[in-house]
């Protein structure tokens, strides 16, 4: 099971080019795509997105979130900066999500390899 990144899914929803897009659009075919409520709700915010394709985004299964998780996401957070990295409230609860659930991140955004090092996130960087 994979997860995609906001960024990945903007760049699949504007047909652009990018192994991401093909592993995640692969994916999909698999049914073996999962949502983060947090990708889930950037993705939702864009006021330009059609009716139609909230509706899509909406059928993909959305992950639960585990009991402790903001706790355990605030600390993988603290284990990033700690570092001396770039790492975003978003980012580290998209991460936590995915490191709780076993899933494995699909991303173009860089920003995740500190929190993929800090705590083990299954990241697959592609673009």
């Amino acid at each position: 099971m994979i997860v995609a990144d906001t960024s990945t899914w903007i760049a699949f929803l504007q047909g652009a080019p990018g192994d991401d897009v093909d592993r995640l659009d692969q994916a999909l075919h698999d049914r073996q795509v999962a949502m983060a409520p947090v990708v889930l709700t950037e993705l939702l915010s864009d006021p330009k997105l059609p009716s139609s394709v909230a509706r899509h985004l909406l059928q993909v299964p959305l992950l639960e979130l585990e009991p402790g998780f903001w706790q355990r996401a605030g600390e993988l957070r603290v284990k990033g900066l700690a570092k001396g990295r770039r790492a975003r409230l978003g980012d580290a609860l998209i991460a936590q999500t995915c490191i709780d659930r076993s899933c494995s991140l699909v991303t173009r955004d860089r920003d995740f390899r500190a929190l993929a090092a800090a705590a083990g996130l299954r990241l697959i960087l592609l673009a």
